[in-house]
This record gives C-alpha cells, sequence and structure tokens, in this order.
C-alpha cells in the first residue's frame, strides 16, 4: 500500500464504518443484553448473585485485558484475519455454553472463550477506523457504535422471548449463531498507510512512549473508573426490578428503553464532537458526569414513570460518551499510536470491567438490596470525569489535532530515524 499523507475522511472508511456497526452490535449488544440470561442462570445453578455476575465480567475484562494482543497481532497481519479469527471463537464460546452444567463451565465457555472472541475483534476494528477518518471522526465512530443501542433495543426483549420458547441452552444456541457473523465483519476491514506511521515505531517504541506520556496514564486510569460502573445496569437492572416485582417483558422492555436512549445519544454526540469548536474532552466530561448522577438516582425512584426517566437520561448520556471516548485517544497520542495506544487502555480497563459487576452482586447479596451497588457505580463515573478534567487538552479553545504536534521530538525521544522524502511502499 501506498502511504497517505492523511487519513481520506471517506472512501472505503465507509465500508470499515458499517463493518464496525454490525461488530459493536454483535459484541456489545449481545453483552448489554446479558442480563436477561443472569436470572435465568440465577435460578438454574441456584447460585448467588456474585458468583453469577463473573460471567459477564470476565467475558468483559478477557475482552479488554486481552486487547494488546489483538492490536500486535493487528499490527503485523493486519485486522482482517484477527477479526475473522476472533468471530469463530466468539462463536464458539456461546455453542459450548448451551451445555454447562456448572458455572464454571460458563466462566470458561461464555467468559474465557468468547471474551477471547471479542478481544480480537473490538480493538482492531475500531482502530483501523479511527485510521481511516480525522476531521470526521467523532461522526464516523458515533455512527459505528449505534449498531450498540439498535442491537441492544432488539436483543433484549428478542433474548426474553428465546428463553421462553427454547430455554436458556436453545437461546445460546441461536447466540452463537449470531456470533458467527463477526467473521463477515472482519472481511470487509481493509488496512490503510499512513506517512506517520514509520515515524511512530514498532510496538516497543511505541509502548515506550505511552508508558512516559502523562496525559495517556491519566485518561487510562480515568476510562478504568467510567468502565467500573457503566456496565452496572445491563447486568444487574433486570435483577432489581424483580426486587420491585416487575414482571420479566416489561423489565426488558425497560432495557430497550435505555437502548434506543443509547443509540440517540451516540447519533447526538458524534454529531457534536466534530461541529462544536475546541476539544472533544469537555464533552467526555459533561457526558460522564451526567450518567454518573443519572446511575446514583436509579435506586431512588420507585415509580415505573420515574424509572423510566432515568432510564432515558442513564441510556443517553452513557452513549454519548462512547464515541468521543475513543475520538480523544488520537487526539492525545496521535493517529500512527492507535493500535497500541487503544489495545493498552482496553487492557487496564478490564480491572474495572472485571470487577464492577461482581461488587455490585456482593453489594446487593449484603444488603438484600441494589442501592449501594447503583450509588457505587454513580460515584465511579464522577470519579473518572474529575481525574479527565486533569487532561491538557480539557481546558484548550481550539480542538488539537490527531497528530502529535512534537513529532520530531517524539521521533528523536524513541530513536526511531525519519522516513525519507520519497516515501515507497509500506
Amino acid at each position: 500500500m501506498a502511504h497517505r499523507a492523511e487519513p481520506p475522511d471517506g472512501g472505503w472508511g465507509w465500508m470499515v464504518v458499517l463493518s464496525a456497526f454490525f461488530q459493536s452490535a454483535l459484541v456489545f449488544g449481545v453483552l448489554r443484553s446479558f442480563g436477561v440470561f443472569f436470572v435465568e442462570f440465577v435460578t438454574a445453578f441456584e447460585e448467588q448473585a456474585a458468583r453469577v455476575s463473573w460471567i459477564t465480567s470476565i467475558g468483559i475484562a478477557v475482552q479488554q485485558f486481552g486487547s494488546p494482543v489483538s492490536s500486535a497481532l493487528s499490527m503485523k497481519f493486519g485486522p482482517r484475519p484477527v477479526v475473522m479469527a476472533g468471530g469463530i471463537l466468539a462463536a464458539l464460546g456461546m455453542l459450548l455454553a448451551s451445555f454447562a452444567t456448572s458455572l464454571t463451565h460458563l466462566y470458561l465457555s461464555i467468559g474465557l472463550l468468547s471474551g477471547s472472541g471479542w478481544a480480537l475483534t473490538v480493538t482492531p476494528t475500531l482502530a483501523c477506523l479511527s485510521r481511516y477518518f480525522s476531521r470526521l471522526r467523532s461522526r464516523a465512530t458515533g455512527l459505528a457504535l449505534i449498531g450498540v443501542g439498535l442491537s441492544s433495543f432488539a436483543f433484549a426483549p428478542f433474548f426474553q422471548w428465546l428463553l421462553s420458547q427454547y430455554a436458556w441452552r436453545g437461546a445460546l444456541l441461536l447466540v452463537s449463531a449470531l456470533s458467527f457473523h463477526l467473521v463477515v465483519c472482519g472481511a470487509l476491514l481493509r488496512p490503510i498507510s499512513l506517512t506517520e506511521d514509520p515515524a511512530m515505531g514498532g510496538p516497543g517504541a511505541q509502548l515506550a512512549f505511552l508508558l512516559h506520556h502523562g496525559p495517556f496514564l491519566r485518561y487510562t486510569v480515568a476510562i478504568t473508573l467510567i468502565n467500573t460502573g457503566y456496565f452496572i445496569p445491563y447486568v444487574h437492572l433486570m435483577a432489581h426490578l424483580k426486587d420491585l416485582n416487575w414482571d420479566p417483558l416489561p423489565a426488558a422492555f425497560l432495557l430497550s428503553v435505555i437502548a434506543i436512549s443509547d443509540l440517540v445519544g451516540r447519533l447526538v454526540s458524534g454529531w457534536l464532537g466534530d461541529a462544536v469548536p475546541g476539544p472533544v474532552a469537555r464533552l467526555l466530561v459533561l457526558w460522564t458526569t451526567l450518567t454518573g448522577v443519572s446511575l446514583a438516582l436509579i435506586p431512588v425512584a420507585q415509580t415505573p414513570m420515574a424509572l423510566v426517566v432515568l432510564s432515558v437520561a442513564y441510556g443517553f448520556t452513557s452513549g454519548a460518551l462512547t464515541p468521543v471516548a475513543f475520538s480523544m485517544l488520537p487526539e492525545l497520542v496521535g493517529t500512527g499510536r492507535i493500535y497500541c495506544g487503544l489495545g493498552l487502555v482496553q487492557m487496564v480497563e478490564s480491572i474495572g470491567g472485571l470487577l464492577g459487576a461482581p461488587l455490585s452482586g456482593y453489594l446487593r447479596d449484603v444488603t438484600s438490596n441494589y442501592t449501594a451497588s447503583f450509588l457505587v457505580a454513580g460515584a465511579c463515573l464522577l470519579a473518572g470525569s474529575g481525574v479527565l478534567t486533569t487532561t491538557p487538552y480539557f481546558s484548550c479553545f481550539s480542538a488539537p489535532t490527531s497528530k502529535p504536534q512534537n513529532l520530531a521530538t517524539e521521533v528523536q525521544d524513541t530513536k526511531v530515524p525519519l522516513p525519507k522524502e520519497g516515501v515507497g511502499e509500506d
């Protein structure tokens, strides 16, 4: 491939957006709707909520902790074969889960195997998309990630219907068939080469730069705190509504309300991220703060109308923070480091994904309600928002570029030679 001076902001990039749309639906849409299975697993295996919560938490943690592996593989082989292999693993994990006879089997099949497949799909797809767009990056990311909202809106009641018709084993078989379509998503990816890539060095040089880059490290801490509380409603809201004596179908519908609000939030946030002058860091702080407040207020709502209003607020703001969170990273580290940077961020934030849901389940078991669970989840997002205010771009009045402005200095620090005038083939 010939090197491009700048991301094309279009072209085949829109096919990458389409691939990311379906990939996000088949990974995060399934994860968000898995709370429907939560109640079934508690009943089928006669286990406490905290132990059952580990199924989803292990899957999220493995997906994020394995991201550096997918980044390294993508830098060596390209994102296409990596994502296709991930689709096969994700489908295989769900298939084996349908034969589970204990929670340990579900930990290994869904948590470890499907989680490994998700790890090989998420980071390469989003990193590939970020390299195709610069001026329209937030908008493209928002369009790609609305697949999460659409699939969550459809999957929650759909999974509930599957459970009523085929029980949880038959439902997991059909989820496995859906997950296999990730292979097609991977086939649509086409890597792009930029002129700044040689100056960024190999994986070792990029890792050394990132580990000594203060703004990137603070951003990683903030995202980890956000991730600790972000998924709590998707894991425990169904059980919380059961404590309030809600029927399963109306409870599943409330997850669909969150999903459709999430979809609108991603679209609005993607448009604002490109339209509003200034860095996206401020938008990210705004959406993160509002998400934390709405999470903390969920236990206060006792009437159906209040819960619907808070669900809409949580869905919109939590959806809105996602596109700008991904768009902020290239501004911090440069487009050429996006594979390594995104992989490292997702690995560290896996700590939050691993501990968040079990902590909420533990608090539920100790207190006999979900009040403390949602309060702690909201506090984690508010803490993450506070850390984001310390990033250098938060107080700027102009939007930073995705190319590091001190490129020559960075190249000298990492001891990577600058490319010659006539750039050849990659």
